[in-house]
């Protein structure tokens, strides 16, 4: 299924499906040599929707991630933001990746700042706020994130489910319209996946756009407002978690939420 039906057409509950999308994706393909990562992907996010892509490793699901703010490069097909391409320049591509926060598997924290001035940095040196300014919004993000007793700590002395969150203030610091997550639990420990998750939920029910890339089956059904999931390089199937978790349509689903030990 590489190609979707006009949005109202898809399920009329869908969420803001009655205004443009904030992203399409339109046939996209990427290559890698010989090797094909995307087959020609097309797909639309809605202003306020959690979008959650799942399916087996290697299957595009982050690479899909990577080209929406072109950390990656398309080799067909387009990317929309707001009904615009993504520019080729590089100056205007750095303008559009402001509009999106990007969370990692890895944290990425620069280990000799303080969670605080890991958070403040991006808004002083990209956005030009003052430092004050900066550092007051940087100690409200972090106390969004449960972490406002850390404010001091280096990430040496954090755990790697705090790391993340800090890393997920980060990201919020600059004032997203979209939030991209990549696995953002699968370094961590078990114990301090939920805490990460709770944060993530959080955001979704204050309205943040937002597309994840995840293997919490449990957060996709409970949080997500739609559900794609991805084989080699294509989507074969999409819809409401309802659907995909409880009745999916395509027998690869199937497998692959067995495969998980998901019983719905």
């Amino acid at each position: 299924m590489n190609a979707i039906a006009p949005t109202a057409s898809l399920s009329p509950a869908r969420k803001n499906a009655d205004q443009p999308p904030v992203l399409v994706y339109e046939n996209v393909r990427k290559m890698y040599g010989d090797f094909v990562a995307l087959r020609g992907v097309s797909l639309q996010v809605h202003k306020g929707e959690v979008m959650c892509l799942i399916g087996p490793s290697g299957s595009g699901k982050s690479t899909l991630l990577r080209c929406t703010n072109a950390l990656e490069s398309i080799d067909g097909g387009r990317v929309l933001v707001d009904g615009v391409p993504l520019p080729a320049q590089e100056s205007q591509v750095r303008k559009v990746r402001q509009r999106m926060g990007m969370v990692f598997q890895s944290f990425e924290l620069f280990p000799h700042k303080s969670a605080l001035d890991n958070v403040a940095m991006g808004p002083v040196t990209v956005l030009g706020m003052p430092e004050d300014k900066a550092r007051a919004r940087a100690m409200v993000l972090l106390e969004k994130v449960g972490l406002a007793n850390k404010a001091g700590n280096f990430p040496a002395n954090l755990s790697g489910g705090q790391q993340q969150r800090v890393a997920i203030a980060r990201a919020l610091a600059m004032e997203p319209e979209v939030m991209l997550f990549d696995e953002p639990t699968s370094a961590l420990d078990p114990e301090t996946v939920g805490e990460v998750l709770s944060v993530m939920q959080k955001l979704a029910q204050e309205g943040m756009t937002m597309i994840v890339v995840t293997h919490e089956m449990g957060f996709a059904k409970r949080v997500a407002d739609w559900v794609v999931v991805f084989e080699a390089g294509a989507i074969i199937e999409q819809g409401p978690p309802q659907q995909i978790f409880e009745n999916p349509t395509v027998e690869r689903t199937r497998d692959f939420l067995g495969h998980l030990g998901w019983n719905g």
